[in-house]
This record gives structure tokens, C-alpha cells and sequence, in this order.
């Protein structure tokens, strides 16, 4: 099963990682798709974002307008949550057009500590 991992990470250790691949040509073990904070994973998984996101795990290539109708939601407000999820790397463009979530699962990890 394909997984991506949304986690929470300062810049940096997502760039050591990056660094750490570069160097021993060797790819990570699984797809990462890291956020600064917490509130911006948030700002850009909302509940709906992450509706259109369980509609599309493993659904393979498809048009905005089948994924509007997957989620049973307006054309308009469907590629306005799919530009967003493509300007921050969740989504693909898929090839011939339309849109790809390249995943089966989705895993989400982030740290909650004291101040």
C-alpha cells in the first residue's frame, strides 16, 4: 500500500532529510509531505479539503468535475480546494489533465508539547 506521511517539521529537518537523500542516493522509505506548524497543515487540510482527499485515495486519475461529484459539492469550490491542495504538493496534475492522489493511505503525525 502506497502511504503519504503529513507531518509537522521545522524547515530544517525537512532539508537535512533532503540533504541526507541527495548525498547517499538513496530515496526516503516512504512519500513525506511536511508543514511549518501545525496551523498551517490545518489552513491547508480543511474538513472539506480532507473530504476531497478520502474521496480520491486510490481512485486513480480524475477530472475536478467527477471529484465535485464524488464529494457532492460545486464545481467552483472543488477546484478552488484543488488548487490549493496542487500549490502545496498533496495532489498531482495528472497526465491527459485532471487531478491524481498517488496514495491508498494517508497518515498524519504531528507533536502537541508544553510551552
Amino acid at each position: 500500500m502506497k502511504t503519504v506521511t503529513l507531518d509537522v517539521r521545522a524547515p530544517k529537518e525537512s532539508m537535512a532529510d533532503f540533504a541526507s537523500a541527495w548525498r547517499t542516493g538513496k530515496p526516503q522509505r516512504s512519500a513525506r509531505i511536511s508543514f511549518a506548524s501545525p496551523e498551517l497543515l490545518w489552513k491547508v487540510l480543511t474538513a472539506k479539503r480532507w473530504e476531497l482527499l478520502k474521496a480520491l485515495c486510490g481512485a486513480g486519475p480524475v477530472s475536478i468535475r467527477e471529484a465535485a461529484r464524488r464529494v457532492d459539492r460545486d464545481v467552483k469550490a472543488v477546484h478552488s480546494d484543488v488548487t490549493a491542495l496542487l500549490r502545496a504538493g498533496v495532489l498531482d496534475r495528472a497526465e491527459g489533465g485532471g487531478i491524481v492522489f498517488p496514495y491508498e493511505a494517508v497518515k498524519v503525525e504531528f507533536l502537541l508539547q508544553a510551552a
